[in-house]
């Protein structure tokens, strides 16, 4: 296919032909090497006396460097054009203009490293397409677009890099109605010396994510809580510094997140939405007691306090989360003080009221709701043992067991992918851990070192499964589950800007668009966009 052996037939075939090449160290006729010569320069300018009828040209040994856009309009008759043995390495955007009669061309054994994506738009006539032999690494995407009367391409003999760049040309070959020879990889090393058409394109990896500064909210927070209200995204933040409960909604004539309402709550370590039908609460976890719970029974009125919730249990909360028990809403709070403890609080008429107290003089940091086995369970992290799981049954949470080679664990979060159930525990001094359930406990898959860690936020952000684990020393990391391992690989780091001592990390979509929140103790709330990237365009 393609090559000086077809050529010569070629040439038979089509008509009048000329094979050109300049006399050595001269320009062709009738141009001279000044300054004003375009092929002294290195580019193509077809002598004057080539005719406008002309049906095949074989261009050997020019020196020319590149092939600019209308090399070719003083030859629109073209049939047959021939390169073999240039030294140009370019060809660029519609270098072919103009030649809409042309079938065969021959682009061999030459020093080409690049072609541009729309180098070969316009022609509509082509049938045989050869790039064999030159310097190609890879393809531009669409290359061949408008190209449907192409009936051979040959491609081999060039060192292609299988990676990402070629995933559209593997997509591409099944498609078309042309015979194509692709050669063999020369990289990477996996991949080496592998036929391109063995390659399978699903094996490819080649979408890629992105997380870039959006705005920033100034004051410092410890919680981040998304929910939605009357079908509108909204965001809560708890922000002890400034002694309240911030709601964030989303402002669609500024495209912007803005200030809402605020809920007065001096030093609130958690606030934590839910949403009954038309009426909204929010929890107030507040350290050295005093935790409220606010409500607003109508979209037309604002928050107000409605309850003191629990005084003489909860006296130093830590975390306060959202489970629902045989069908009513309930919140368990952590307790990391030695006089209160952990409290199930369950919904009793207008408010929230006492069901259980768990696991009193243990300090608890943490409280995480899941299910397992198709049954509430309930994990708690403490400052005084390993993190203890606890399950539903008959109206009380009982301790079901512990979790193994976990000391010191300061927060637990948990995700679910294909079928099974992972945790994320955050380790402060020792090495962040993610654990998998087995069916009676969760064992250990897999070890990240977090020196200076206190959240580590697994979040689902569109089809990717991310974990984030923030550090008060270095740069938040966020990973992705790779769902062939099994395991959570490094992204990206999250930043510019830095964030100063994260403590927790949401996620919202709104408005077709996707945002990641971050709250941070020591500096103020940032938040990041989530983008999709296609790494093989």
């Amino acid at each position: 296919m393609g090559g000086p052996g077809i050529l010569l037939l070629l040439l038979a075939t089509v008509g009048m032909g000329v094979a050109w090449r300049p006399p050595k160290g001269k320009c062709p006729p009738p141009c001279s090497c000044s300054k004003d010569s375009a092929l002294c320069e290195g580019s193509l300018d077809l002598p004057v006396n080539f005719s406008p009828t002309l049906l095949s040209l074989s261009l050997v040994r020019t020196g020319v460097t590149q092939l600019k856009a209308g090399s070719f309009l003083r030859t629109p008759s073209l049939h047959l054009l021939l390169f073999t043995s240039n030294s140009f390495s370019v060809i660029e955007d519609d270098a072919f203009a103009g030649l809409s009669h042309l079938q065969y061309l021959f682009i061999e054994d030459n020093e080409i490293g690049s072609i541009s994506k729309n180098a070969l738009r316009g022609l509509r006539s082509l049938t045989h397409l050869s790039l064999a032999n030159n310097h190609l690494e890879a393809l531009p995407r669409f290359l061949f677009r408008g190209l449907e009367t192409l009936t051979h391409v040959d491609l081999r003999g060039n060192p292609f890099q299988c990676d990402c760049r070629i995933l559209w040309l593997l997509q591409w070959m099944p498609t078309v109605n042309a015979s194509v020879g692709t050669g063999a990889c020369a990289g990477p090393a996996a991949l080496a010396h592998m036929q391109l058409r063995h390659l399978d394109p699903k094996t490819f990896k080649c979408r890629g994510i992105e997380l870039s500064w959006f705005q920033t909210v100034g004051e410092s927070a410890l919680g981040v809580e998304p929910f939605s209200y009357q079908r509108e995204p909204h965001i809560v933040l708890a922000q002890p510094f400034a002694g309240r409960c911030l709601i964030l909604s989303w402002d669609y004539s500024l495209q912007r997140f803005r200030p809402e309402e605020e809920l007065s709550a001096p030093s609130v370590v958690s606030c934590k939405p839910l949403v009954l039908g038309p009426s909204l609460f929010v929890l107030a976890a507040r350290l050295w007691g005093g935790s409220q719970l606010w409500a607003r029974p109508s979209p037309g009125l604002r928050l107000a306090p409605t309850q003191a919730l629990a005084p003489r249990r909860l006296l130093r909360p830590n975390d306060a989360e959202l489970l629902w028990l045989d069908q009513q809403p309930c919140f368990v709070v952590a307790d990391a003080s030695k006089a209160g403890s952990t409290t199930l609080l369950c919904r009793d008429g207008p408010g929230f009221y006492p069901r259980q107290s768990l696991h009193a003089w243990h300090r608890d940091t943490d409280a995480e709701a899941l299910e397992l086995d198709g049954r509430p369970h309930l994990l708690l992290a403490s400052a005084s043992q390993r993190p203890v799981l606890f399950h539903w049954s008959g109206g009380r949470f009982e301790r079901r067991t512990d979790i193994p080679e976990a000391e010191d664990v300061y927060a637990t979060r948990h995700f679910q992918a294909g079928g099974d159930v992972f945790l994320c525990l955050t380790r402060y001094i020792g090495d962040s851990m993610v654990m998998r359930w087995d069916g009676s406990m969760f064992r250990l898959l897999q070890q990240l070192p977090s020196r200076g860690a206190h959240v580590f936020q697994p979040l689902l952000i569109a089809r990717d499964q991310l974990a984030i684990l923030g550090s008060d020393f270095a740069f938040s990391q966020i990973f992705r589950l790779e769902p062939d391992k099994g395991l959570l690989e490094p992204v990206q780091e999250l930043g510019p800007p830095a964030l100063v001592a994260p403590r927790a990390f949401a996620h919202v979509t709104v408005d077709g668009r996707r945002f990641l929140f971050a709250a941070c103790f020591k500096g103020p709330t940032q938040i990041y966009q989530h983008h999709e990237l296609d790494l093989s365009a």
